[in-house]
């Protein structure tokens, strides 16, 4: 499988890191170069792209994708970590009736501004921010902008336990904003579980367990199950390169609008997937004001 270069949609269970899950399909593919498109806690479950051969360059591309996630708030209690594995900071009695928690949980929807956890791989001065909280360490942390495109409560559990689903935009901390709706409410919270249901175009009905991978290697269903990078890479406008360009195009070079083939309409910043005239994929590039510029070459 050396040859090979594509994305399998992996179905991270509990227990298990990005890093691990990384490992593992590594391994079962030969040692091929692999990577993850976005860490998982070890507590969460869900959508887990990973990359192999020249795909692990579209790593950033996926991982700055639309994600959507399946999260479990205890309302009344926060703990050190903001989910269930920490320590027990506070507790406080439940009191809102069920709009009331509808109204707050609205009022996350679009462009808001979030403080990253502690327990988070950010570095900071070259030390991930969970090696310090670990050490019992608390820093500032700027805030971040992040867009929640959508979020609505699915059920309610009990007084104190509900459901949620959130679409949202890459660097979102759920547990942070199951804390944040904890807070806004006046009772604190954390996030008692987490399910990621979608990352870009990859979703959780289409996972793979790794329990499974294994027997569709061995019946020689891999490459079925592979979704290739022009298929990650739909999203965005495609053009082909003529053939009297090759030389520039093949070597990386920047590329005069004169060379597009059919040349649709562009906006300057706007990330192009290249092919050449053979419908090879060449890579991804960024329209300038007079030509495009290759971002990532994927040769």
């Amino acid at each position: 499988m050396k040859d090979i270069s594509g994305v399998i949609n992996i179905y991270k269970e509990k227990g298990f890191t990005s890093h691990d899950v990384v490992n593992i399909v590594r391994k079962k593919l030969g040692r091929i170069k692999t990577g993850h498109t976005g860490t998982l806690d070890p507590d969460a479950t869900g959508v887990l792209p990973i990359c192999f051969g020249k795909a692990t360059k579209l790593s950033e591309y996926i991982a700055s994708s639309i994600k959507e996630y399946k999260a479990v708030v205890c309302l009344g209690k926060t703990t050190t970590t903001q989910d269930e594995s920490g320590e027990i900071l506070t507790e406080k009695e439940v009191l809102y009736d069920r709009q009331d928690i509808i109204n707050v949980v609205d009022t996350f929807k679009g462009e808001i501004m979030q403080t990253p956890p502690m327990y988070s791989a950010i570095k900071v001065n070259g030390k991930k921010l969970y090696e310090l909280a670990r050490e019992g360490k608390e820093i500032e942390r700027k805030k971040r902008k992040i867009n929640i495109y959508d979020i609505k409560i699915d059920r309610f559990i009990d007084k104190e336990h509900f459901e949620f689903t959130v679409v949202c935009s890459k660097g979102t901390y759920i547990r942070s904003l199951c804390s944040d709706i904890g807070d806004m409410l006046g009772c604190g919270a954390y996030m008692q579980s987490l399910i990621r249901t979608r990352s870009g175009n990859f979703y959780i009905e289409d996972a793979i367990k790794l329990e499974d991978l294994d027997n569709i290697i061995e019946k020689d269903l891999f490459k079925q199950n592979i979704i290739s990078m022009d298929s990650v890479l739909s999203e965005y406008k495609k053009v082909f390169i003529l053939n009297k360009a090759e030389k520039f195009l093949y070597n990386g070079n920047k590329l005069s609008f004169n060379f597009i083939k059919d040349k649709p309409e562009l906006k300057i910043d706007e990330k192009l997937v290249v092919y050449d005239e053979e419908n090879r994929l060449i890579g991804i590039y960024i329209v300038l004001e007079d030509c495009i510029k290759p971002l990532t070459m994927l040769l």
